[in-house]
């Protein structure tokens, strides 16, 4: 194995290589690009397609295996299963909408389409486990940012579908079925798991706004090129240099490795030295006793001691019996499951996210309903508003939290809140308000993924967040079987069936689903409260300094 010289792969590269993982990772939001497609070449009911938007949700958020498997192989290993995922699943689906393969049946395409979106769960859970154990200071700002990536990356596959591949659904799958890996692969090896700073670092803070903005220049960018594509007839040159522009906003976080490299400062060594698999043993560096593990926790015992041993040597007095942890300190995945809290958490995600996402699934059949027959738009504005809510989360979340310790929870109590106004607003269906509902509903949805993953973290550690965090988005296809595969499904064929037709017209296609939304971010907004409250003690004590400090006393 070939050593690498200590702090020569900065976690800052790793950052940069996680941003194209992460629009790779974003595959899942381009369903609603090529669902119409699929809907008409195998003439399928409203229903069927929701309940294909199902699959697509399954496959984007079961990242239960990956969130094992990031504790136990090097991230390269981890993204590895998500290239040969993305390749199969999306090969399938490219197969059947262009007709190459005929007549696949219907079962063989929701299999095929959990698998190419589970590439989601394995490409995301790699990037953002390491970077947020690589930056364990500021968690937030590396969740909001790295989830606000996935948001846009239906902007930018929006762009591609739009500018290079003419609006074509099978040339959009060809492109997913090949362009993932090809990207997972090149990035595989720049991400790594690095030693932690030992302390608050100003360049970090200025490296991370350079980031963010960045991000926030891509957005803008994006939202901007897609409605002027929209509305002028634009050269096949002219599109060509907009990707070409976009590729290069893609690029710009690594402009902060490049500058550390060109302008030196005297820091500690971010990276330890290893080989390709992360250590000497092939193991991860933060997950093993070292001097770091002081900081980010005291010494992990050894899980691979037996019971049947651990209570002999309880008994003989060898060692001390391990308490529990308490909230703030690494929780096991056993641990955490019977906490109060944990299922408060779950339960505020699962209406958050399960609402939002059940608009996301069936936005091309809201605008046709509602009179607007080319959706890329609505699709732009919720990908470029999502972005907004998962980088905003972070951003702002970060700055109460260490100034006046407000729990990150009171955001997803805020933002339900609005959620409420805004599922009433598409109800109404009056003219002017599908677009603003739209962007009000991205910014919001965007903001549970923003708040959820880092406090899963602060509430439970990082020792195990893969699962833990994994599990929490289980409340995503939760959300998507309950209000998407079945309300608005049974809702839009029904409508469909009073008209006599197959392409359901008018506000009452989904207003009954609206409405039940709205009630269900009601009762989404009670218990967020409620856990704000909660947790207030916890975020008191992590953040009591005005910086985030992880309990002195925790052996677990």
């Amino acid at each position: 194995m070939v050593a690498l010289k200590a702090g020569s792969r900065p976690p800052w590269v790793g950052l940069g290589a996680a941003v194209w993982v992460e629009i790779a990772a974003g595959n899942a939001f381009t369903f609603p690009l090529y669902s119409p497609s699929l809907k008409s070449v195998m003439g399928f009911s409203q229903q069927q397609l929701t309940i294909l938007g199902v699959a697509n949700d399954i496959g984007e958020n079961v990242g239960i295996l990956p969130g094992i498997a990031c504790n136990k192989f090097p991230p390269w290993a981890v993204l590895l299963v998500g290239v040969f995922a993305s390749f199969l699943g999306y090969g399938v689906l490219y197969l059947a909408v262009s007709q190459t393969v005929q007549s696949l049946p219907y079962w063989v395409l929701w299999i095929a389409l959990c698998v190419a979106t589970n590439s989601s769960a394995w490409l995301g859970t790699a990037v953002l486990v390491t970077n947020m154990r690589n930056f364990p200071l500021s968690r937030g700002t590396v969740a909001g940012l790295l989830k606000g990536y996935i948001g846009l990356s239906a902007a930018v596959f929006t762009e591609v579908y739009s500018m290079v591949l003419n609006g074509s659904a099978s040339k959009l799958l060809l492109l997913l079925t090949l362009g993932i890996p090809i990207i997972s692969l090149a990035m595989m090896y720049f991400v790594r798991p690095c030693t932690p700073a030992s302390g608050e670092d100003s360049s970090e803070h200025a490296h991370f706004l350079f980031t963010q903005g960045t991000s926030l220049s891509l957005g803008i960018y994006l939202l901007t090129t897609i409605i002027l594509k929209d509305t002028l007839s634009l050269s096949n040159t002219i599109s060509y240099i907009f990707v070409a522009i976009m590729v290069i906003l893609l690029m710009a976080p690594l402009a902060i490795p490049l500058k550390m490299t060109l302008f030196p400062a005297n820091h500690k060594k971010p990276c330890q030295p290893s080989d390709l698999l992360g250590g000497d043993d092939g193991s991860d560096p933060l997950l093993t006793p070292s001097s770091s593990a002081a900081y980010l926790g005291s010494f992990y015992e050894s899980e691979d001691i037996s019971e049947v041993d651990m209570l002999l040597a309880v008994g003989e007095g060898a060692v001390k019996k391990k308490r529990k942890p308490r909230r703030g300190e690494d929780f096991k995945f056993r641990e955490a499951i019977v906490k109060a809290d944990f299922w408060l958490l779950w339960i505020v995600y699962f209406l958050g996210v399960g609402s939002g996402v059940t608009v996301l699934n069936n936005l091309a059949q809201i605008g046709v309903s509602l009179g607007v027959n080319d959706t890329t738009i609505l699709l732009t504005l919720f990908s470029f508003c999502n972005f907004l809510g998962r980088l905003g989360a972070g951003v702002v979340s970060e700055h109460l939290v260490r100034s006046k310790t407000i729990p990150r929870t009171f955001w997803m109590a805020v933002t339900q809140i609005i959620m409420i106004v805004t599922f009433l607003l598409y109800a109404s269906a009056l003219n002017g308000t599908l677009y603003a509902a739209t962007a009000l509903l991205g910014i919001c949805y965007g903001v549970q993924f923003g708040i959820m993953i880092p406090t899963t973290s602060e509430l439970f550690g990082l020792r195990h967040f893969g699962i833990i965090f994994n599990f929490m988005q289980l409340g995503n296809p939760a959300g998507a079987l309950l209000f998407s595969g079945w309300l608005a499904g049974h809702v839009y064929d029904t409508e469909a069936a009073k008209q006599q037709v197959s392409s359901c017209m008018g506000p009452n296609c989904f207003r009954f689903t609206f409405l039940i939304l709205a009630g269900v971010c009601g009762l989404g907004t009670v218990l967020s409260i409620i856990l704000t409250i909660r947790i207030r003690p916890v975020y008191q004590m992590l953040y009591a300094g005005g910086s985030f400090r992880l309990p002195p006393s925790s052996d677990h």
